[in-house]
């Protein structure tokens, strides 16, 4: 996971606001695989290597279901660490009747899935960046059909024991009201453009094909999520170092962004209200 340590900026854990905490936990260890790291009465932190939160799930008093056509999360990507673990996957959810879309990114293969609350989730492998093409400082990305039979047969009697040890959360892809104020947002934290696709970019730190992506599919001015939504409560940003941190928060005050610091976490908001703790890697 050569991205997704210093030192690059990359994505941590996800916090989703959900309906029923009991249902949503039940299908993330159970269908998802994640183990429970943390369990509260209204919340619970999963994780995949048994220390590292990847995904917070927090029920509040009053929660509405999620809201369509709204800024905020498109999914979440769960990145594994072989190509034999996305053919252990595959197998696993066939078995459980868990529908499916599936691509072949050219950089990537990848699973698509919903989970209860209608919160998409992305579960795929990387291909060896040094196969990835790469021209003027943007990288060839697809959406072409996964082969399943090849990727089945990467993982050979391979049976799936839950998410794999070295799973991070690869990326998170967001929906957004206008994608040049977002752009310019994440810019600011440290992210540069890498592809475009139509009304969607595709941002990374380092030459990855991409940490961000963000998109008007819900449409152009598509408006914040009420308050209590369920839907993505925050997710967070993982700096280098505390320079880099502080720098990409000035960069933020300088285009007039919301910035705040709470419990000594920073917090800011991207310009369509999509939540983000910046916090330094351990």
């Amino acid at each position: 996971m050569e991205f997704h340590q210093r030192p690059y900026i990359y994505t941590g854990e996800v916090q989703l606001n959900v309906t029923d905490l009991a249902k949503l936990t039940s299908f993330y260890t159970e269908i998802i695989g994640f183990s429970i790291l943390e369990r509260e009465a209204q919340k619970v932190v999963l994780t995949a290597d048994g220390y590292t939160p990847l995904l917070i799930l927090e029920q509040s008093e009053v929660v509405l279901t999620k809201e369509p056509r709204r800024t905020g999360l498109y999914h979440l990507a769960l990145l594994l660490p072989t190509r034999a673990d996305l053919g252990a996957a595959i197998k696993h959810f066939s078995r459980n009747h868990i529908p499916l879309g599936a691509s072949d990114h050219q950089v990537s293969e990848a699973l698509y899935l919903s989970d209860p609350d209608g919160n998409g989730i992305e579960i795929y492998c990387d291909r060896e960046s040094g196969t990835w093409h790469w021209e003027d400082n943007l990288v060839t990305m697809s959406t072409d059909p996964l082969d399943a039979r090849a990727v089945v047969e990467e993982s050979g009697d391979q049976e799936w024991n839950g998410l794999p040890t070295g799973t991070v959360m690869g990326h998170i892809h967001l929906h957004v009201a206008d994608l040049q104020k977002a752009k310019g947002f994440y810019e600011a934290l440290g992210f540069s453009v890498v592809s475009r696709y139509p009304q969607a970019l595709f941002m990374s730190n380092g030459n990855y094909h991409h940490h961000i992506a963000v998109n008007t599919w819900n449409g152009k001015n598509a408006p914040r999520p009420s308050e209590g939504s369920a839907g993505m409560k925050a997710f967070t940003l993982i700096y280098p170092n505390e320079k880099t941190l502080q720098k990409a928060v000035g960069n933020v005050q300088e285009i007039e962004g919301d910035v705040q610091q709470v419990d000594a976490k920073v917090i800011v908001k991207d310009p369509s209200g999509n939540r983000i703790v910046l916090r330094v890697g351990k």
